[in-house]
């Protein structure tokens, strides 16, 4: 008996699911009805039925049209990594292809390199990532990104014919049987870590007069991620409107300084710049005019000519972050600060949390969820959402004084 129906999709009364459809095709027509798979087992979801519907209807159109359905072409998955390193990652960025080879090689290789996709489960595979997370006390961000290489290697199967569709959707479509990550525990949330205003006041100290006090700056007045701030060239900042662009990203690729374009469409944007920043560097662009009189012969031969994001070279002397020789710098000067924050003034310092604290600082100030959105560069609002239920502690002092209020 059935139960319910929708768009060729029913449901039957023990639960199970099944479909049904025309097929018309120079004036034939063909009728199909299934409760079961090719194996002879139940459809137990909906998504189950409705990926075998798809199949089906392919398949008997192209009988109708005098063309035999092309059976799935078994490959093992090191053989499928293998195309997908050669045609199916192009448009990848170089670190991307560096830590998919890094698990490949050194994790996921030895344990299905030599097995059959078609023979892989997503019981193995979700067994296999609670293993990493559960005995090998990987981070829980570290296992998402074996879980986004499985998702690309089955997809690079799907799309070359060497996974059938019900096999593919098990693997990647079916919401109660698909791979996915391991449960989550408390440990494995992390909370946004943000510096106070004390904090903050220290670091203000310290880096004052350092080399690395310009990134200091841009980190804490715009909230730059680290590969923005070292790729920011002057001809990007505009002192009239109090703006800077942010266009580029700077990665070193062979042991090659690149600027590179952003990684997505919304990390592209036009910063505003508080006043203090502004100020800070209209004064750095003035002296920088005078050490190119003084360092004339030095920062000629520290000089480098750098690939831009377009192909063209252009001069490591345009970047922001460069010393007064003209030496260049790199996201890696200012990790050097790390151990002596933490020695001085017991501050765990992570550039990135400078990007968390800026963040968090326009939210408290109830700046628009778009706005700041924009502002952060994030492609998703829920990452940018995160900063206004979060918790700093200058926050905390707030709630504690407006409750003595009540």
């Amino acid at each position: 008996m059935l139960k319910k129906e929708n768009a060729g999709i029913f449901q039957l009364e023990n639960g199970h699911w099944g479909y049904r459809f025309i097929v018309k095709c120079d004036g034939r027509r063909k009728a199909r009805k299934r409760v079961r798979d090719e194996s002879g087992n139940p459809f137990l979801t909906k998504e189950q039925a409705a990926a075998a519907r798809k199949d089906a209807i392919m398949i008997e159109k192209r009988k109708m049209l005098g063309g035999e359905p092309t059976k799935p072409v078994r490959k093992r998955l090191c053989e499928i990594y293998e195309e997908y390193c050669e045609s199916g990652r192009l448009d990848k960025e170089y670190s991307t292809k560096k830590k998919h080879d890094c698990l490949w090689n050194n994790h996921i290789k030895a344990r299905f390199g030599d097995r059959y996709a078609d023979d892989i489960s997503s019981g193995e595979i979700n067994d296999y990532l609670a293993e990493l997370r559960y005995v090998n006390n990987y981070s829980y961000g570290y296992i998402e990104s074996f879980l986004k290489l499985f998702y690309l290697i089955f997809g690079q199967a799907y799309s070359r014919n060497y996974l059938s569709s019900e096999k593919y959707s098990r693997l990647c479509v079916y919401k109660n049987g698909k791979i996915k990550m391991p449960v989550k525990k408390s440990v494995d949330i992390k909370d946004i870590v943000t510096y106070s205003k004390q904090e903050m006041e220290q670091m203000d100290e310290y880096f004052k007069g350092k080399n690395v006090e310009t990134a200091y700056m841009i980190g804490k007045f715009t909230g730059l991620r680290s590969a923005e701030c070292y790729g920011l060239t002057w001809d990007c900042i505009n002192f009239k409107d109090g703006t800077m662009r942010i266009e580029k990203q700077m990665k070193t690729e062979d042991g090659l300084i690149k600027l590179k374009s952003l990684k997505t469409v919304n990390s592209k944007r036009k910063i505003y710049m508080h006043k203090a920043l502004r100020d800070y560097l209209y004064e750095l662009s003035q002296k920088i005019k005078e050490y190119e009189v003084t360092f004339a012969a030095q920062r000629a031969q520290n000089e480098k000519m750098i690939l831009d994001a377009d192909g063209s070279k252009r001069s490591s002397l345009e970047l922001v972050n460069t010393l007064p020789n003209g030496k260049i710098q790199t996201e890696w000067a200012i990790k050097h600060h790390y151990k002596p924050l933490k020695e001085l003034y017991d501050i765990d310092f992570r550039y990135h949390n400078l990007r968390h604290t800026y963040a968090t600082n326009l939210a408290m100030l109830n700046i628009p969820l778009h706005i700041l959105k924009n502002q952060m560069g994030h492609s998703k609002v829920s990452t940018t959402y995160k900063y206004y239920i979060g918790l700093s502690i200058d926050g905390v002092d707030i709630l504690k004084e407006k409750l003595s209020e009540i």
